[in-house]
């Protein structure tokens, strides 16, 4: 449940500063960090994302069996949380500053799912 919560406020937290969170935030944490199978973590992903941006694609995940309901409710809380305080983050920071936090954060985040590819 923690870590749940905890990838839902990274993601809200980057949502708010950058306007991303389930393709590039959770379901790489949800496969690396909870060691989802990539399948589960994109039904799970777009389980938090449900209304109105995933709900069909979350209703067909969950149809296969590949759609962790309480993890998606736990991080959809994070999200909730975590995307009011990135945006207070961002608009504490210069558009350069911002462009490149969010260029260090790609980088960091390609270089993690090359090696454990």
């Amino acid at each position: 449940m923690i870590l749940f919560i905890g990838v839902g406020i990274a993601a809200g937290v980057l949502a708010g500063m950058f306007g991303i969170g389930g393709g590039i935030v959770i379901g790489p944490a949800l496969i690396l960090l909870a060691k989802f199978q990539p399948q589960v973590a994109t039904g799970t992903s777009l389980g938090a994302l449900l209304l109105p941006v995933g709900a069909l694609g979350a209703w067909e995940y969950w149809r296969r069996g590949n759609l962790n309901v309480a993890a998606a409710l736990w991080i959809a809380l994070g999200l909730f949380l975590g995307a009011w305080f990135g945006a207070r983050i961002a608009m504490s920071l210069s558009g350069p500053q911002l462009q490149k936090a969010f260029a260090v954060f790609l980088v960091v985040i390609a270089i993690r799912v090359w090696v454990k590819a």
